[in-house]
């Protein structure tokens, strides 16, 4: 369960200027529920993912994951708490164009050094078979569409069997029958047990999800 408690979270701009990107920031997430975090650009969606998914810290407030206190944490435990809870897929993909398709997937396994490389592959096929596409592991991530590379970028994230997912405008880069079948994998994935969350300014996208989560200026306003 994720458990966020008057969070805020500032930028500094320099010049002794700040910009205040969440602002008493309280929500209870479920294991298992599939939620939509939407709002407009600049509302704090994305900063919400960033401390949700460990990928960033905060001021004040407490975060709870499970019911461990998480809050304020170094960059190393942050890390480690991703590579052992959280997968995460980026809208632009975030994948090394130049490896191939199961090298994407493999990446966050490097992380465990107690994972032997032929383990670190057979989980790494496992992933991209449970996506439907194990006949483009040695294929390079520069020569797949935008659909194959989101499905590499979700079998990336399930690699290390998080209990959550966290995925920011997965839908943003491709046309609307991608789009479709993307989230078909996330609902599939949430019925096995996943928690999946997804940040969206798209209404259709939201209403796949069995929760929405507004944000407006930093703030929960629905």
């Amino acid at each position: 369960m994720i458990e966020l408690k008057n969070v805020y979270k500032t930028y500094n701009l320099g010049k002794s200027n700040a910009f205040e990107a969440l602002k008493d920031i309280s929500l209870t997430i479920e294991d298992g529920e599939m939620v939509a975090v939407t709002g407009k650009s600049g509302a704090g969606k994305s900063t919400l993912m960033h401390i949700i998914g460990c990928i960033d810290d905060f001021e004040k407030g407490v975060y709870l994951l499970n019911g461990e206190d998480i809050s304020h944490t170094n960059d190393k435990r942050r890390a480690e708490i991703r590579c052992r809870d959280i997968g995460i897929v980026m809208q632009d993909f975030a994948l090394v164009e130049e490896y191939s398709a199961i090298e994407n997937v493999m990446i966050p396994m490097y992380f465990d050094r107690t994972r032997h490389d032929v383990k670190r592959k057979q989980r790494a096929v496992g992933a991209l078979e449970q996506l439907g596409i194990a006949e483009l592991m040695d294929k390079k991530v520069s020569k797949l569409s935008g659909g194959q590379k989101q499905r590499v970028a979700i079998a990336r994230a399930l690699v290390n069997n998080p209990s959550i997912i966290i995925a920011d405008e997965p839908t943003g880069a491709l046309d609307v029958k991608t789009s479709g079948e993307i989230m078909d994998i996330f609902r599939k994935l949430n019925d096995s047990g996943i928690t999946i969350i997804i940040v969206t300014h798209d209404p259709e996208v939201a209403s796949a999800c069995r929760r929405i989560i507004e944000i407006g200026d930093g703030r929960i306003i629905n």
